[in-house]
This record gives C-alpha cells, sequence and structure tokens, in this order.
C-alpha cells in the first residue's frame, strides 16, 4: 500500500477567523492557496500517477484543499474521516487504512502537526512529528505488508515549491 499525506493549503488566518466569531473548523482556504495548491496538485500528479481513494479531516480547508486534488485526479468523491482531525491518535487512520485494499494508493489531506506525527508513526512507530509539512506539501510512505506503526518507508517528502516546479 502507497499512502500519499498530504498537509492542506493556507488558510485563512486563524486568529482574525476566530475574532470574528467563526469556529475554527469552519476556516476555509485563501485564494491564493487555492492557486497554489491546484499549482501543487499538477506536480502531485507527476510524483503520484494516480490515486485509488482519497480521504480528509472533516475541517473546511483540508475538505478543500481534498477537491482541488480530486479534480485533478479525476476522482468523483472524497471521504471525510475523524481520524485525520488534528487531535487524532495516528493509530485511528492505520486501523481505517488497514481496512482498504491492500495494493491501493490513498492520499489523505490533514493539519499539521498531525500530518508530520502520522508520518513519524508509519516510519518509526513514534508519535513525536520528527517530520513537518509546509501548507500544501506532500509525502510518499509505502507499507509492504499490512499498514501498522514503524513498519513504513518514505519514498520522498515534496515542499509546496518542489510540487510547483514538477508542475512545470
Amino acid at each position: 500500500m502507497y499512502l500519499l499525506v498530504i498537509r492542506h493549503a493556507i488558510a485563512e488566518d486563524r486568529d482574525a477567523f476566530v475574532a470574528t466569531g467563526a469556529d475554527d473548523d469552519d476556516r476555509p482556504l485563501t485564494a491564493i492557496g487555492k492557486r497554489r495548491m491546484r499549482r501543487n496538485a499538477e506536480g502531485l500528479r507527476r510524483a503520484a500517477t494516480h490515486i485509488e481513494l482519497l480521504a480528509a479531516s472533516p475541517l473546511v480547508r483540508a475538505q478543500q484543499t481534498a477537491r482541488i486534488l480530486a479534480d485533478e485526479f479525476h476522482l468523483r468523491d472524497v471521504e471525510t474521516l475523524d481520524a485525520l482531525r488534528p487531535d487524532a491518535h495516528p493509530r485511528e487512520l492505520l486501523t481505517w487504512l488497514g481496512k482498504q485494499p491492500a495494493d491501493a494508493t490513498v492520499a489523505v489531506v490533514g493539519h499539521e502537526p498531525h500530518v508530520g506525527a502520522l508520518v513519524s508513526w508509519c516510519l518509526a512507530g513514534v508519535v513525536t512529528a520528527a517530520v513537518t509539512f509546509k501548507k500544501g506539501g506532500a509525502a510518499l510512505v509505502e507499507f509492504d505488508r499490512k499498514p501498522a506503526a514503524g513498519r513504513g518507508a518514505l519514498h520522498w517528502q515534496l515542499t509546496p515549491g518542489q510540487l510547483r516546479a514538477l508542475a512545470e
């Protein structure tokens, strides 16, 4: 199984958004964030040619990022997973991954530091976020057996700028 881990794109400023009385879960991407993520997605398609399943955190910014990816990869559906919420333990996502086809390429969209902790959990079995993601960045992890803590191998991690350069 291949696990493509993506951090959501640039969103509205948290403090300014929450100051309006709105819930942070509803904070959307900025126009620049959407535009850059479309380019990131083009580059990502060169690095990971296909995705069978795409899932995202229920937070608006992750859902919007996932929709951009779904359009680029010609996917109709985006599954919403509480296991990708910022406060979820990485084992929750690995439990869900274990129920997916063993030969699938699964992409997930989440939040930092959760996505960094998720990749660290996959590679080393530790929750400490030893890997960090910029907004719109991505990493590809491979499991040769059932997904489990410490059993993943990192193929690559790309910054948003590197993804956009691949799109050119």
